[in-house]
């Protein structure tokens, strides 16, 4: 059975270990009386499918959770596992790190416009170092795509490395993420 090809799909990366905040999970955290996961999924509500690497929580809207293998392979294998598992086929996909509140579909519909006629689109904070928060062809990202066993513990730098991505500045604090319990006050 052939997939439906989908214009854009989500990836939010929900499963990463949170150590300088005891191990949490980063997605039931509350923060201004909503969760993070919440955050995110407002963001890429545009998204026809999502798809959130980490472990299974409560949403309103449908999702797919799915894990890389092994677990904590980093945001690199994350990435990965979240495209090897849309039921759709998505052309574009947004991927969103959960712990980062204050991006919107504003800063979303920023990067995919940034992304046109390259491989994606990174958002940047005043200094110029990226966020976790991408657009990205899923064709350029395919191309990268190294063998499952050099993927893990890969970096996203080494991943994306010879991808075109566009930096786009970040406005106001939407490139800040949630690192410690004073990130959230």
């Amino acid at each position: 059975m052939e997939r439906p090809v989908l214009r854009l799909g989500a990836i939010v990366l929900a499963g990463g270990t949170a150590v300088r905040m005891g191990g949490v999970d980063k997605a039931s955290i509350e923060w201004r009386g909503r969760t993070l996961l919440e955050y995110a999924l407002d963001a890429v509500t545009d998204a026809a499918e999502v798809v959130v690497v980490g472990d299974w929580v409560p949403t309103e809207r449908p999702v797919t959770f799915t894990r890389e293998e092994p677990v904590r392979g980093g945001p690199a294998a994350g990435v990965l596992a979240g495209l090897d598992a849309f039921a759709g086929a998505p052309r574009h996909v947004v991927v969103l790190a959960v712990d980062m509140p204050r991006v919107t579909m504003s800063t979303v519909d920023r990067l995919r416009d940034a992304a046109e006629g390259r491989d994606g689109a990174v958002l940047v904070d005043s200094h110029g170092r990226r966020a976790l928060a991408y657009v990205f062809s899923v064709e350029a990202l395919r191309a990268a795509r190294p063998d499952a066993e050099a993927a893990y513990g890969m970096s996203l730098r080494a991943l994306l490395g010879e991808l075109d991505l566009a930096a786009v500045p970040a406005r106001g604090d939407e490139a800040h993420d949630i690192d410690s319990w004073d990130d959230l006050a």
